[in-house]
């Protein structure tokens, strides 16, 4: 099996690590225990979220997302670290 190294620098596709990294090392040390029980998944898969890439295909589930969101208490969309711009549908729909 090979590990995969993410450097530190490296832009990450959502601000869980900032988020973490706000808080009291005893709250931080406190929420990296609560948060993949609250979320009903291994540790190893939480951390896997926090080092998604900018750039990576793999996502979070919308649902842990939304939890995350309000747990560490941002606006919808403010996990995410990259904005997503589109017309409205109905632009579309009106050209074709």
């Amino acid at each position: 099996m090979n590990k995969i190294v993410v450097s530190d620098h490296e832009s990450r596709k959502y601000k869980i690590n900032d988020c973490l990294l706000k808080l009291p090392v005893a709250e931080y040390r406190a929420a990296v225990r609560f948060l993949p029980k609250y979320l009903d998944i291994s540790l190893n898969t939480f951390h896997n979220y926090r080092n998604i890439l900018l750039n990576d295909s793999q996502d979070i589930p919308h649902e842990k997302v939304v939890l995350l969101e309000k747990l560490f208490e941002l606006r919808p969309g403010e996990l995410y670290n990259k904005m997503i711009w589109t017309k409205p549908l109905r632009e579309f729909i009106k050209k074709g």
